[in-house]
């Protein structure tokens, strides 16, 4: 059983992982909407619809689940433990937090197999 007793719930849309050249082509008030920039590059993820003509590279695919509810700062090793389960079966993820709590992307073929290896690990799975 895992030790937080975790709602896990798989969302409905498929994902694009991308870089662009800027965030001009999107609208970011759009729900799952996630930007990141660096000195050296901008990311988006964001359901594969909403991906804009101004994308460099994408990686298209993904399906995501989030954790539930609003994850305390204190809590240790929540996504560790979900990836360190997941990695044991092969399965790569793509990690995503938010101020309230963490999404986890698979790419497409992997993501039932992921939510049942998750499941028989005690989590709480909302499909």
């Amino acid at each position: 059983m895992n030790e937080y007793h975790l709602i896990i719930e798989a969302l409905p849309h498929v994902f694009s992982v991308c870089k662009v050249k800027d965030y001009s082509g999107i609208d970011l008030n759009q729900s799952f909407v996630f930007t990141g920039a660096t000195d050296e590059e901008k990311s988006l993820v964001c359901p594969a619809e909403y991906v804009p003509c101004n994308t460099i590279e994408r990686d298209d695919g993904w399906k995501a689940m989030r954790i539930k509810g609003q994850l305390d700062f204190s809590l240790i090793g929540i996504l560790a433990k979900i990836a360190s389960l997941l990695a044991a079966e092969k399965i790569s993820i793509f990690a995503l937090s938010t101020f309230n709590t963490d999404y986890i992307l698979t790419k497409e073929n992997c993501f039932e197999e992921a939510l049942d290896i998750l499941e028989e690990s005690g989590y709480q799975i909302m499909r």
